[in-house]
């Protein structure tokens, strides 16, 4: 299983960034997908987290700004950041929750970095 994460870059405070996150591989299909971010000097957290039905959870910062979404046929994965905040930057992972034959299991993507910055 692999996973590809793009869109990442510098944008202004209060601008938007789309990130993408493509999943190959995942031949018995996928439950949860999601973002964590890793700013400097910091521990990973949750970002965004969207379940095989479709039902969503958002960091409390990010609420109103952020929107997750995917395409269970395409096996992509989406991060739509409007309004973007300084404390937003950090370097963004995607993840993947893969069902193998006796375990679930996360795989990650390679990191894409999101600067806010005027």
């Amino acid at each position: 299983v692999q996973l590809q994460a793009s869109g990442g870059g510098l944008v202004q405070p209060g601008g938007s960034l789309r990130l993408s996150c493509t999943v190959s591989g995942a031949i018995f299909g996928i439950n949860d997908m999601g973002w964590y971010r890793q700013a400097p000097g910091k521990e990973r957290e949750l970002v965004a987290r969207i379940t095989h039905g479709g039902s969503t959870n958002l960091e409390d910062s990010v609420k109103g700004r952020f929107t997750v979404s995917r395409d269970s046929a395409k096996n992509t994965l989406t991060l739509q950041m409007n309004s973007l905040k300084p404390e937003d930057t950090a370097v963004y992972y995607c993840y993947a929750q893969v069902p193998l034959l006796l375990e679930l299991r996360n795989y990650w993507g390679q990191g894409t970095q999101v600067t806010v910055s005027s």
